[in-house]
């Protein structure tokens, strides 16, 4: 009877910790299960919460490898997504261990979400985070005249927004030639007329809904771009990447695009933890796009 009682107590334990586990926002269950597979003593949180603008959720944390560089090192801001209504920067140490790993000091920021803002307080947010990394960053460890950008999903679109559109950055009295190149990751940028419940709830209300769309702002002197999508993305189409890309390249822009066949919305983010790296070539297609742009 009393082993009958130990397995019944263990099997509650067992269910109560996975509803607890299952219960969690996805982009932290899956921090948590990266860090089954990595070392934390090996990275580092340099900043922690730290104030980048004057607006709810304006904070910020910054990872780096422990890896004894004296060098500054490059920078990458990573803005994530969540139908910009939902995410938060400390569910994201997976993303910024991935990359600091890499070389790479990562800033990852909070920003306002819908039902607080609307268009534009996602793109301010995002280009003041921009602006404080510039002025601040080398007392991190970073080098200001390498930073990068880059997001997924509705992250994706903030960076893009405030890295084409010159006047976010230009209102800090910064030009987005301060970031060397942005990385996309299954971006919404050509998505009007909006047809999902958050695209209507953060953009529905604008009287001009052109100035919301990245696309608008392609300009052969924008930054570089590397945008990835995964070819079954039935949440944000592909088609919003590959007319990006090309609406570039004709202008005289440097654009790259890069399908993954098998991948889907969420799978696109998931590629880049330790648990599901092997899905997809994404993150060290990604960290290539970088290192490439900063050899030129």
């Amino acid at each position: 009877m009393r082993w009958i009682l130990i397995l019944a107590i263990i099997i509650a334990a067992s269910g109560a910790a996975y509803w607890w586990f299952t219960s969690l926002p996805s982009a932290k269950q899956l921090d948590m299960a990266d860090s089954f597979f990595s070392d934390e003593a090996e990275y580092e949180l340099v900043g922690d919460d730290i104030t980048y603008a004057t607006n709810n959720r304006n904070d910020l944390d910054i990872w780096t490898a422990k890896d004894g560089a004296e060098e500054p090192k490059p920078v990458l801001i990573f803005f994530y997504g969540g139908s910009w209504n939902s995410g938060e920067k400390d569910h994201y140490g997976f993303a910024a261990k991935a990359y600091a790993a890499r070389g790479f000091l990562v800033v990852l920021p909070n920003y306002r979400l819908h039902p607080e803002t609307v268009f534009p307080a996602m793109v301010e947010d995002s280009a003041a985070a921009i602006a404080w990394t510039h002025d601040y960053i080398a007392k991190y460890g970073g080098d200001p005249a390498k930073i990068f950008v880059a997001g997924h999903s509705a992250g994706a679109y903030n960076a893009m927004m405030a890295a084409l559109d010159p006047q976010w950055l230009g209102r800090l009295g910064k030009n987005t030639d301060i970031i060397r190149g942005v990385i996309g990751l299954a971006g919404p940028y050509d998505f009007h007329p909006f047809t999902s419940d958050a695209a209507k709830a953060s953009f529905g209300s604008i009287s001009r809904p052109e100035i919301t769309q990245p696309i608008n702002y392609a300009h052969k002197d924008n930054p570089p771009l590397w945008l990835a999508s995964g070819d079954t993305d039935d949440v944000v189409q592909p088609r919003n990447s590959k007319v990006l890309e090309q609406k570039l390249n004709d202008l005289g822009g440097r654009a790259e695009y890069k399908e993954y066949a098998g991948i889907d919305h969420y799978r696109i983010i998931m590629a880049i933890s330790r648990p599901f790296r092997s899905s997809a070539s994404i993150l060290d297609d990604s960290v290539a796009f970088m290192q490439d742009e900063l050899a030129k």
